[in-house]
């Protein structure tokens, strides 16, 4: 269930008694939405056990990033008294020498998830593995309707072509059998999820998911690794310590020595990366590994991706352009349009906000921008992302105006992210030889004031040829 507009304890105390009175039973409740500053200056466990004292509550940050869990959820876990994680993954303790109720990353809240089958939804984000033990056939069906009512929401949306950050070959199994069944309504493209653990003899499963699916409907095709985690938990990997917090900057999930082999190996498999990076220090050692792979291998032509790049060093903008890299960026995750303005802007120090969030300073140095939802994390509404797109505003003077134009912005989201999954030649724009995929709105943007764009509905949907969505 969903806690968005929850803003204090007791709103959310409310939505949990409604979807309790829903989902009956004593298993683990799983909600999505809170914001960071629910637990400012409190004990995240301590207040989830007065909110929800005798079931297991875990709370998933719109980040995705970090979990809150209460007393009962920590003990059926077995992480109330700690857990051993990498760098990067941490199940903060308080001083009372028991989990305080934060989790952060998968490694630290992989075992209360893992109490609920919303883990083997996120399985391959978490762990980058197939379910273990196997799905039953009415787990099996759920999971299909699930990606179903997935599908459909992208399609009212106006989404035809989904490229997803998480999965599996379970994920593309389930897939191909919506596909069977005529209920694929969208293209998909699913990653394989290396994670700092596996042994780089893990590649071939990936190299196997290419091989098995890479048609217009269903691709894999690429690898997608975490190098830090989000500036609002301070798991950002930075070149300079976080205000208030002297001597910590967060780590690098990958050392930079081990990354650049990674990426050298999977560029020679002729597979594209995908790496999220948050941090200027996380996005310097990203483009240190594509620039070794270019050595070693040549120009693949593969157009690698860094996923999100909230904060760069300058220096870094034109390496981007020079090794032809993809910047995926989300204009929902600026603080202050989709996400609060806090706790993120006050992590990042003043001097460094012209920075943030560069898109506009990306485009103009000739990066080529893809731009998206990252849905779940912020909103699904490709409208609300024009919106946000093209109103942004600066957070100071010496901040040079953040917006795109509204062409930019349907280029972003468009050509931009056939583009960057090397499918342009046959979608991303309207042209006579290309795939029928075409969205219709209820207005005509191009002569709207920018204001109202997030208000535009979408009136029809149509995905090789077919209607997948009409709004009713």
């Amino acid at each position: 269930m969903h806690l968005h507009g929850a803003t204090d304890s007791e709103a959310v105390r409310r939505k949990l008694a409604e979807g309790a009175a829903r989902l009956s039973g004593a298993g683990l409740m799983v909600a999505q939405g809170p914001g960071y500053a629910l637990f400012d200056g409190r004990v995240p466990r301590l207040l989830l056990d007065t909110i929800m004292p005798d079931r297991p509550l875990a709370l998933v940050a719109d980040d995705h990033h970090t979990v809150w869990a209460n007393t009962r959820a920590l003990e059926q876990a077995g992480v109330l008294h700690g857990r051993e994680t990498s760098d990067g993954h941490e199940v903060v303790m308080g001083d009372d020498g028991l989990a305080n109720g934060t989790l952060l990353e998968p490694e630290a809240y992989a075992p209360v998830l893992s109490l609920s089958g919303y883990y083997r939804a996120m399985q391959g984000l978490a762990v980058g593995t197939e379910p273990d033990p196997a799905p039953t056939a009415a787990q099996r069906a759920g999971d299909l309707e699930s990606l179903a009512r997935g599908l459909a929401h992208a399609n009212a949306h106006g989404v035809t072509s989904i490229v997803n950050m998480d999965g599996n070959l379970y994920t593309l199994d389930l897939l191909d059998q919506l596909r069977a069944e005529g209920r694929l309504t969208a293209r998909v493209r699913v990653p394989f999820h290396f994670l700092p653990e596996m042994d780089e003899a893990e590649l071939e499963r990936a190299s196997e998911m290419h091989a098995r699916w890479n048609d217009e409907w269903l691709a894999s095709g690429f690898v997608k690794l975490f190098m830090d985690g989000v500036i609002e938990s301070n798991t950002a990997f930075m070149k300079a310590d976080y205000p208030g917090r002297p001597g910590w900057r967060a780590h690098g999930r990958f050392p930079a020595e081990r990354f650049a082999r990674l990426a050298t190996e999977i560029d020679r498999r002729g597979l594209q990366i995908a790496v999220h990076s948050i941090g200027d220090a996380a996005t310097a050692r990203v483009l240190d590994g594509y620039a070794a792979a270019r050595r070693a291998n040549g120009d693949s032509g593969l157009r690698h991706r860094i996923e999100h790049i909230e904060l760069i060093d300058p220096a870094d903008i034109p390496r981007l352009a020079e090794l032809g890299v993809i910047a995926s960026m989300q204009p929902m995750h600026v603080p202050g349009t989709g996400f609060p303005l806090q706790p993120a802007q006050g992590a990042i120090p003043p001097e460094r906000w012209p920075d943030s969030y560069p898109v506009r300073r990306l485009k103009d140095a000739g990066v080529a921008i893809a731009l998206a939802s990252d849905w779940p994390v912020t909103d699904i509404s490709v409208m609300r992302g024009f919106h946000a797109a093209v109103t942004r505003q600066s957070w100071c003077a010496e901040q040079a105006d953040p917006r795109l134009t509204l062409a930019e912005a349907l280029s972003g989201y468009t050509m931009g992210g056939a583009f960057a999954e090397r499918t342009d030649t046959i979608k991303g724009s309207l042209t006579p030889g290309k795939l029928a995929d075409v969205v219709i709105l209820d207005g005509e943007i191009e002569a709207m004031d920018p204001g109202v764009l997030d208000r535009v509905a979408v009136r029809r949907t149509i995905c090789g040829g077919r209607t997948v969505y009409k709004r009713p």
